[in-house]
């Protein structure tokens, strides 16, 4: 089993991984109370349409830069685009957002060895947080082993600075799955569990999801929600079930849902 990180790495502005707020446990059908800037540290602003194109990947991360978000999200293909365009949309030295990308995405079929290679040339190229996909019919046959050894190589593949995501497409599992899913991505190194691709017609994130990977690593590993987050108060909802991240293309419009 890999030492794992017990402090996740901060990017630009990145919160706490924790609820930032004092964001309570309350109903989700609640008000937002978490000011503007406190969600936007928390956004990875992702475009991974597979059409996306050099014109819109620029925008993306002049609206990042706009909005103070914590990251981009985009494809291994974007990434050397996003991470230039970070210190020329950012003021000084500092970059102005982090750059992650995905990996395996967005099935999970990849060989390990491609997923592996495809996290080095990421890296290579500028990222410095990978989101990668898992094997998804590993967690529906409850091949918890095969899970941990995934990430345990894609971990080792990049250095230990890079913040290492795994997607579980919780849409598909139950509860119990779900925990178990966590806990070998834990052992196998990873900072962050993530809910959803995005694009398994199964759906995105839910609170259901998000509270069963609190329990099984909340406090310990980071946990982004991503995949139909489209209002402050569904974004809110998952802060309020132990999400630390969030995945968001309508960063913008989930953001003015928001006091100043």
């Amino acid at each position: 089993m890999m030492q794992r990180m017990t402090t996740v790495p901060a990017g630009p502005d990145r919160p706490a991984e924790e609820p930032p707020g004092g964001a309570s446990t309350s109903a989700e059908g609640a008000q937002p109370t978490l000011r503007r800037v406190e969600v936007a540290r928390m956004i990875d602003h992702t475009l991974l349409a597979p059409a996306a194109t050099d014109e819109e990947v620029l925008a993306l991360c002049a609206e990042a830069a706009g909005l103070r978000v914590g990251a981009v999200c985009v494809a291994p293909t974007h990434v050397y685009l996003a991470a230039a365009s970070t210190y020329r949309d950012g003021q000084g030295a500092a970059p102005a957002f982090a750059v992650a990308s995905v990996i395996g995405f967005p099935h999970g079929t990849h060989l390990t060895v491609i997923k592996a290679e495809e996290a080095r040339r990421a890296v290579a190229d500028g990222a410095t947080e990978i989101d990668v996909v898992i094997d998804i019919a590993n967690a529906m046959d409850e091949n918890w082993r095969a899970i941990e050894t995934e990430i345990s190589e894609v971990r080792l593949s990049v250095p230990p600075h890079v913040i290492l995501k795994v997607i579980l497409e919780t849409a598909l599992l139950p509860d119990a799955s779900i925990i178990a899913a966590c806990r070998a991505a834990e052992a196998g190194g990873a900072e962050f569990v993530k809910t959803s691709t995005g694009f398994h017609p199964a759906g995105g994130a839910s609170v259901r999801a998000v509270r069963a990977m609190s329990e099984a690593v909340g406090g310990r590993l980071g946990i982004k929600a991503s995949g139909g987050i489209r209002t402050a108060e569904k974004a809110m909802a998952m802060v309020r079930a132990g999400a630390t991240r969030l995945g968001l293309s309508a960063s913008a419009e989930v953001l003015a849902g928001f006091p100043t």
